[in-house]
């Protein structure tokens, strides 16, 4: 893989130090394990990582001001939540072909070239579904959401082969933004805005939830276990907690279910090869994050 410049001056810069300065701006952010996984990442090669916890609205700073002071600040890259992963986008210099196609950057790498801005939920998406579902095909899938995240995991199933995407937002702009972005992209799919959920989910094989519904802070589910019935596979983007009320009604219904931890571990190690240029033992840091939080 090509690290970019950014790892690279990164690995003569902090040669002897072995340290790293990683960062992750969003909201809600509290009970993120990503500080964990770059700092169990580092340890792999004897590296310590520093990984801050960057809530604009606890610094007292919008979020331009808090990009920059990373920009300025000795980080080597930042990962960027929700709701932000649009609106970097204007803060950057470079982003990777499939970042710029998407409109949406979820990882930075800081280098002389000024911030580059790629894409790893897109990837980290994709290795999650193979992980669960193997070569099966999507079939007509639903997703509910268009925003940062939801971007990416739509052109993650264009990847993966869908044929049907259905598009639901409360915000019906983001949702037919989205769906102009992925035609350009793959005129041959099939994309269309649907103003209802319960709807939008009768006949598909897939549903996904790409809304901040269903974690902390957000209870609830935005999609009734009702309207699940017949699919065969559900995906949450939501990961903490793992097992949010969208995913356990759709279990209950019977369905394949993704978690979004394997998002979270897939884009996680996606992202440590950018901002370091160091692969990983992704078994041994795949049961090391696994581990009681207290053990870790």
């Amino acid at each position: 893989m090509a690290m970019g410049q950014g790892p690279r001056l990164w690995q003569e810069r902090e040669a002897l130090t072995k340290t790293l300065k990683l960062g992750l701006i969003g909201d809600h952010i509290e009970r993120s394990r990503s500080p964990l996984l770059h700092r169990l990442a580092g340890k792999q090669h004897g590296i310590d990582v520093q990984y801050d916890q960057l809530i604009p609205r606890d610094l007292g700073q919008d979020f331009i001001r808090v990009f920059d002071a990373c920009r300025t600040g000795g980080y080597a890259g930042i990962n960027i939540t929700y709701p932000y992963k649009e609106r970097v986008l204007a803060l950057i210099a470079q982003n990777d072909p499939m970042a710029a196609a998407m409109g949406a950057v979820n990882t930075v790498v800081f280098g002389e070239q000024g911030p580059r801005g790629h894409n790893t939920d897109y990837l980290g998406f994709v290795a999650a579904y193979r992980r669960v579902m193997g070569n099966a095909p999507t079939g007509p899938v639903l997703m509910i959401g268009a925003g940062g995240v939801g971007r990416a995991i739509a052109f993650g199933l264009v990847q993966l082969g869908a044929r049907e995407l259905r598009l639901a937002d409360h915000e019906t702009s983001k949702a037919e933004a989205l769906a102009k972005a992925l035609l350009a992209y793959a005129p041959d799919v099939s994309v269309r805005v649907w103003p209802s959920t319960e709807r939008a989910a009768n006949g598909v094989d897939g549903v996904i939830n790409c809304t901040p519904v269903g974690m902390a802070g957000h209870d609830g589910t935005p999609l009734s276990r009702d309207a699940m019935a017949g699919a065969k596979w559900a995906f949450d983007a939501v990961y903490t907690p793992v097992d949010t009320l969208f995913l356990k009604n759709a279990a209950a219904e019977g369905m394949a279910i993704l978690s979004g931890w394997e998002l979270f571990f897939y884009q996680g190690t996606h992202a440590w090869r950018l901002f370091s240029g160091l692969d990983l033992d992704e078994v041994a840091l795949r049961h090391d994050l696994l581990m009681p939080e207290d053990a870790g």
